[in-house]
């Protein structure tokens, strides 16, 4: 039987990764929790990570056209990282500052776009939003190539302030066109192909070559602005400059953050209207922002930390993305540690369950929770889930099963066994007594044991439980 530790680590990892079998859980366990988080927060996603070897074997990750190739060199990050937060973080960024393939129509400037996540996503808040006011996939999706001195585009000024830092209510008009002025001159290289489009009838002019920041200052609204309630010639970076010192921006931050990590809460719009779950855990984490100069990394180690967050009410509240799902299920079965083309065979059932990595839904990103869950998705995820680990031939499901066997305690037994080795799962006493009821009779060993163990972790697989974290 595992200690209240292992259960504790078993939900850390879920929610600052993408979950862990018993064996890791257990030598995380015996470092100590607040050791594994202060690790979590300083590891780096890139660390046994070999891309030559991957673009080698798949030239396709590299991206470039299409989707598939970039969310699969996502996909394998994710499963083979030895930095889980970091690669976590890159998700959660990436639903928060939602940019798609559809309109950028370039799979290397997102994955560009997702290698500044992770470069800067646990730092300074200030510098994550000045670098991506600067990304070319974020300046394509909201048109600030179209945003010029004395003909403004106010796209990405609003959604600056709307969906990327402060949120409705804490701003005006007159602030969105002040900061769209403030950002004219902000464009890309080779922008000359929206021009060219219409002659030459062709999105690659250039070639299939990644776009690069360029601020051009001559096309750059030099003169005053006023923009919440401070005066001067502002450019971006100083617009940057005082979003950041904005009560605001920390509390918008703040419940992104807990929404994310900590228990779902409404959708992003309905902020405005409904007070956050817990508002205290929302002002713990403010505290922190402005504590530690805007740090992300701080206010993760002061979440992750915190008793809210170890509580018991907030387990198993939060239902798991589908890329959570599926890297949490492939790093259990571990039938993918090397270059290998299972990664782009599981972009598609993602999908199916409603998320194509790369390719957000709108700028809101995608909506969290039971929104996930449909008739069509929640067979999509049980069969999904319940195939990869009762897949007998995964080294990683033949570990568990070997680990499984050993030991008594009759099916009762079997089944807590098996809950602990897909990660120290809880399940409900209606769950667990259905594991019991079909446990009963298996053998752990012998002529049809290891048929009957793998039945049973597919079983477990299928459960509504598995789904949440």
């Amino acid at each position: 039987m595992i200690g209240k530790d292992v259960e504790l680590m078993g939900h850390l990892m879920r929610r600052a990764g993408f979950g862990a079998g018993l064996v890791e859980l257990e030598a995380r366990a015996h470092a100590g929790y607040d050791a594994t988080v202060d690790e979590l927060v300083a590891a780096d996603s890139q660390e046994g990570i070999d891309d030559e070897l991957l673009y080698r074997y798949h030239p396709d990750q590299q991206g470039g056209m299409g989707t598939t190739g970039a969310a699969a060199y996502w996909l394998y990050r994710m499963v083979n990282t030895r930095g889980p937060l970091q690669e976590k973080m890159s998700l959660f960024w990436h639903s928060v500052f939602a940019t798609g393939y559809p309109k950028v129509t370039q799979g290397k400037i997102l994955m560009n776009q997702l290698a500044m996540f992770r470069r800067l996503g646990m730092g300074s808040f200030r510098d994550l939003l000045a670098a991506l006011s600067r990304d070319p996939a974020m300046i394509m999706w909201l048109d600030n190539e179209d945003n010029h001195a004395g003909a403004v585009n106010e796209n990405y000024g609003r959604e600056l302030l709307e969906l990327f830092s402060m949120g409705v209510g804490n701003y005006t008009e007159e602030d969105v066109k002040e900061a769209a002025r403030a950002f004219t001159g902000w464009t890309v290289a080779n922008t000359e192909y929206m021009t060219l489009r219409a002659e030459r009838d062709s999105l690659w002019p250039y070639g299939r070559l990644a776009y690069w920041f360029e601020y051009r200052a001559e096309d750059h609204d030099d003169g005053e602005k006023e923009f919440l309630g401070h005066r001067g010639r502002f450019g971006g970076e100083d617009v940057v400059d005082v979003i950041c010192r904005q009560p605001a921006t920390a509390r918008f931050l703040a419940r992104h953050l807990y929404h994310f990590f900590v228990a779902d809460e409404p959708p992003v719009p309905q902020w405005h209207y409904e007070a956050p779950a817990d508002p205290q855990a929302i002002e713990l984490l403010v505290e922190a922002y402005f504590e530690h100069d805007y740090n992300i990394g701080e206010m993760l180690r002061t979440l992750f930390k915190s008793d809210f967050f170890k509580s018991d009410g907030v387990r198993y509240r939060k239902v798991k993305g589908p890329a959570e799902l599926v890297a949490g299920a492939l790093r259990l079965t571990e039938e993918c540690k090397g270059p290998s083309l299972v990664m782009n065979a599981n972009i598609g059932p993602m999908s199916f369950m409603g998320q194509t990595l790369i390719n957000p839904p709108s700028v809101e990103g995608w909506h969290q929770g039971t929104e996930w869950i449909d008739t069509g998705t929640a067979v999509e995820r049980v069969n999904y889930a319940a195939e990869r680990l009762g897949n007998a031939d995964s080294p990683g499901v033949r570990g568990m099963m070997a680990r499984m066997a050993e030991g008594d305690g009759g099916p009762e037994g079997l089944v807590q066994r098996c809950l602990d080795e897909m990660g120290a799962i809880s399940v409900s006493e209606g769950t667990r007594a259905a594991l019991v009821e079909f446990a009963t009779g298996l053998e752990a060993s012998g002529p049809g044991g290891e048929e009957g163990l793998a039945g049973l972790l597919e079983m477990a697989a299928a459960t509504p439980d598995f789904q949440r974290e």
